[in-house]
């Protein structure tokens, strides 16, 4: 099992980079957005030097709020165009995964919409990432529309070749608490990566460090060392001290041991 931290899109790549080889971080969770991580501002040779030079991996994040299920054609070729980008750059440091999170803002529009639209986006992308040699995922986000072993079901089955990003964090969250052992259950053999933290459930998307929310993380660590898998685990613990990262890498790191 790797653990490693996503950089803050507003701070220097190299910087976070710098920083996280500092901690002995196995790899950076690599997000391009704005207003300083975007795809069109990073240095990718610079970016794959610094990662063989730490001897560090790299997963690929993008933006969430990419409009790739918008009724606006325009808009969502645009986010496309924004995703093979990112695809691109991916490639050239080294990832093998890219995440996407689904779309769902469509005001007016009925849930199937937004499925067929996404659906469409991600089988479309796809046909890129096998030309440079990255692989997709979906993470589950949360709201009532992709974040229950049911809504993802619908993406996957329908796409063989997306991978799954399980964010445990938003699996916390309302309408569908508790719900990462039914996700796992369904779909843990598509599993391609894993995002951690702590939140309070109800609909505050925290990303607390282990131990500061209600989450029951180890028996969550236990469920998902179960299924078999051993890669990537991200945590997401944002806050300006790294202690807390650090906290929390221990904790994972022992709780992952004892299971």
């Amino acid at each position: 099992m790797l653990i490693g931290a996503m950089n803050h899109p507003a701070a220097d790549v190299a910087h976070e980079i710098g920083w996280m080889a500092e901690l002995g971080l196995d790899y950076i969770d690599l997000t391009l957005e704005p207003p300083m991580a975007a795809s069109w501002q990073v240095d990718a040779k610079q970016i794959r030097k610094l990662l063989q030079n730490h001897k560090m991996g790299v997963v690929g994040h993008t933006a969430y709020y990419l409009p790739i299920a918008s009724p606006f054609e325009e808009l969502r070729r645009t986010a496309l165009a924004e995703f093979v980008r990112c695809l691109e750059i991916f490639a050239e440091v080294g990832a093998r995964w890219m995440n996407i999170h689904p779309d769902t803002d469509a005001p007016l529009h009925l849930k199937q919409f937004l499925i067929d639209r996404n659906i469409q986006s991600l089988d479309e992308l796809l046909a890129h990432g096998k030309r440079v040699g990255v692989g997709i995922m979906i993470e589950n986000i949360p709201g009532k529309h992709f974040n229950s072993a049911a809504d993802l079901g619908i993406l996957l089955e329908a796409l063989p070749d997306v991978g799954l990003h399980l964010d445990i964090g938003h699996c916390n969250l309302s309408p569908v608490p508790g719900n990462a052992e039914a996700i796992l259950e369904a779909h843990g053999h598509r599993l391609r990566h894993v995002h951690l933290h702590d939140n309070k459930g109800g609909e505050a998307d925290l990303h607390l460090p282990l131990g500061a929310g209600t989450m029951d993380i180890a028996r969550i660590i236990k469920i998902l060392k179960a299924t078999g898998y051993d890669g990537t685990i991200t945590l997401e613990v944002f806050s300006p001290d790294r202690h807390y990262l650090e906290h929390s890498r221990h904790l994972l790191r022992r709780m992952w041991d004892a299971s």
